[in-house]
């Protein structure tokens, strides 16, 4: 009875604390689809060209966030110890490291169109699209500050200001698109510059607006994150960079997989390419639910860690695990009694709807694998080990995953079919192994004997 309640209990914290970040990251996905469908109303070459440089974008822009993701799990585990002024050192020694990590981002972002052009991106896309791609890097910087800072108010266990402030954030995105992009107020006509234009400012007003929220609130007081600026840590910096760079290398693993399967998929036909986009635009859309309770399983159990009781730290992370794949399982359920209905919300053709109620169907499949592996990749962040994770995803995907996607879809013929096939077995090896890798690392945590003051 008392473990009953204690998993129980375990569910509950990671419901209250995750329930808020579906609805933010929700409004966060909103950011680049706003942009999208408004570009949409200029025109294909305007559409391409936010496609392609949102595409080039997203390498870049994940892979930092993923980098300043790790002050959650940092902060969860000084919250959890109890000692809150090193919640806010590690905030503000992140600050070092959004600045050079953006800085060098942003860079990497302004060489954008020789890369655009050496792939061989139509000529009247490709200016479009590095415009684009310049306008929005203005705002990394920003989004970056924010994200540090969303991250230390997600591990002190502070998620319904990041909701309040990602939909204000997404508004502001959508009013400035509009101002911008057409023209309105008085304001210049930019076209599909203007969405990264828009973007940009709507990033920096997010960071501005959890710098004003952590200042004035009185909950944030006992961390002092914004009350000054530290010299660099070394020490610190060096925790931050080596549990930090590997989730930034992780995520850049998976979404240049899925790049990669579009790119494939891109040589079979638009009407293939659309099934495709129809599958995984729902398969994305319903990916907001896990990662979200992924996020807050590595908060619990990094309070857990920090108080120094790593055995309900495990448990917490079993639970946490069985959440998310509960959820997509939930969601596979949906799509096998409903695929076709789904697909024909998406498109009338008949063509594009068959070929996509398919894929509907192996994204089921999919779903349960990818909460599997994300449900895990949470509750090993909250244990601070990121380095095996990384090399765990980087075979799964691509030594796995991308090589069957390839083979199977275009040597063998099998079409969309066998990229999907490839994509289900890549997630499938990550989420056995990531959950082996949880077993042994929370197991010799646990079995690890404690302080006696613990």
């Amino acid at each position: 009875m008392q473990r009953r309640r204690a998993i129980l209990g375990d569910a509950v914290s990671i419901l209250r604390l995750g329930g808020p970040l579906v609805v933010a990251n929700l409004a966060l996905a909103g950011m680049p689809l706003a942009d999208t469908l408004m570009a949409g109303r200029l025109g294909a070459t305007a559409l391409a060209a936010v496609a392609v440089g949102s595409s080039f974008y997203a390498l870049f822009m994940y892979f930092g966030l993923g980098v300043m993701t790790v002050l959650a799990p940092l902060s969860a585990h000084a919250y959890g110890s109890g000692t809150p002024v090193a919640v806010g050192r590690y905030a503000r020694q992140g600050f070092w490291v959004l600045l050079v990590i953006s800085s060098l981002l942003v860079a990497g972002l302004w060489s954008v169109g020789p890369l655009l052009r050496f792939i061989g991106t139509d000529a009247t896309i490709a200016p479009m699209a590095s415009s684009y791609v310049r306008a929005i890097s203005f705002g990394l910087p920003g989004l970056l500050l924010a994200h540090g800072l969303r991250s230390t108010s997600e591990g002190v266990g502070r998620t319904r200001p990041v909701m309040a402030i990602a939909i204000l954030s997404l508004a502001i995105n959508v009013f400035l698109n509009w101002m911008l992009m057409y023209g309105h107020l008085g304001a210049p006509a930019l076209g599909a510059v203007g969405t990264g234009v828009a973007t940009a400012i709507a990033q920096w007003c997010m960071a501005a607006l959890f710098l004003a929220w952590m200042s004035l609130h009185g909950a944030y007081a006992p961390y002092g994150i914004v009350r000054r600026l530290d010299r660099p840590d070394r020490q610190r910096l060096r925790e931050i960079l080596s549990l930090g760079l590997p989730i930034g290398g992780s995520m850049v693993a998976e979404t240049a997989l899925f790049s990669s399967a579009g790119l494939m998929i891109g040589t079979l036909g638009a009407a293939t390419v659309a099934a495709h986009q129809i599958a995984l635009n729902y398969a994305s859309f319903m990916f907001m639910a896990p990662v979200s309770f992924h996020s807050a399983t590595t908060i619990h159990v990094g309070h857990a860690l920090g108080g120094r009781d790593p055995v309900s730290a495990r448990r917490a992370g079993f639970v946490g695990i069985v959440l998310c794949t509960l959820l997509m399982a939930a969601s596979a359920l949906v799509l096998f009694g409903y695929h076709d209905t789904i697909a024909g919300l998406y498109t009338l053709d008949p063509a594009v709807r068959a070929s996509a109620g398919g894929l509907l169907l192996l994204a089921g499949v999919f779903q349960v694998s990818d909460g599997l592996q994300v449900g895990a990749m949470g509750a090993l962040r909250g244990f601070r080990d990121t380095r095996m994770p990384l090399a765990i995803t980087l075979g799964a995907y691509w030594g796995v995953g991308f090589p069957l996607a390839f083979m199977a879809g275009l040597v063998h013929g099998m079409g969309p079919v066998g990229v999907w096939w490839g994509l289900i077995a890549g997630l499938s090896v990550a989420a056995v192994l990531l959950i082996w890798r949880y077993q042994v690392v929370s197991r010799r945590q646990a079995d690890r004997p404690q302080p006696v003051n613990a």
